[in-house]
């Protein structure tokens, strides 16, 4: 339940106003890798890829994503 002072409160800074700047600005999200868009890729794995990918990951100290990018950039190469 809301009490009536935080109504109260809420009412007071209403008809004061608002900055409406500062309640625009957002920030930025997840960091770029580059300056070119980043494309997701929905790719279907198994249970028993995932935890290899997820084994892998931890062994090399990376991220899930960062483990699959190493191991696509290794098939590419």
């Amino acid at each position: 339940m809301v009490s009536d002072a935080s109504i109260q409160q809420w009412t007071d800074e209403a008809e004061v106003g608002y900055d409406v700047d500062a309640l625009k600005r957002r920030g930025r999200g997840r960091p770029g890798r580059g300056a070119e868009p980043m494309q997701v890729v929905a790719v279907r794995l198994t249970a028993e890829e995932l935890d290899a990918i997820d084994a892998a990951a931890a062994k090399n100290d990376m991220s899930r994503s960062e483990a699959i990018r190493a191991a696509l950039a290794h098939f590419a190469a």
